[in-house]
């Protein structure tokens, strides 16, 4: 039986949203600084699992009703279509490209073909990493 600890989950609902605006900033901080795809995953894994802990497995599942497994895959895809695109262009596989758009409100902004890659990376060590935590933390 799961104790109704109302400040823990009120302290995890604030601290949930802080840590993934922060795995935000340091998946588009990525391509300029290290970080990226990979500690913007990890870092929204660890909401998540904060969120499993203060609340119960089913209360997260309601909440969040998405196939971890299912996530990983169209991350893998995703990252494999972005290195494949490189080949059309009769360049190496993962070869990646940048070029500078004008965009409104924003004014001239660098856009890189390693967004799509990042997103691919972020999007498998989210699915990965809570489908370990989820399959490790069940009691049934």
């Amino acid at each position: 039986m799961k104790v109704n600890d109302l400040i823990l989950q009120t302290t995890t609902t604030l601290l949930t949203f802080i840590i993934l605006i922060f795995s935000v900033y340091l998946f588009f901080a990525g391509h300029y600084t290290p970080g990226g795809g990979f500690i913007g995953g990890l870092m929204t894994s660890a909401a998540l699992v904060l969120l499993l802990l203060a609340f119960d497995k089913k209360t997260v599942q309601k909440a969040l009703p998405f196939n971890f497994l299912s996530i990983a895959a169209v991350g893998l895809m995703i990252s494999i279509i972005t290195g494949v695109i490189a080949l059309f262009f009769d360049v190496p596989f993962l070869t990646h490209t940048f070029g500078y758009v004008e965009l409104p409100l924003l004014g001239e902004t660098a856009l890189t073909s390693t967004l799509p890659f990042d997103l691919g990376v972020y999007l498998v060590v989210v699915g990965v990493a809570m489908t370990i935590i989820q399959t490790i933390g069940e009691s049934e």
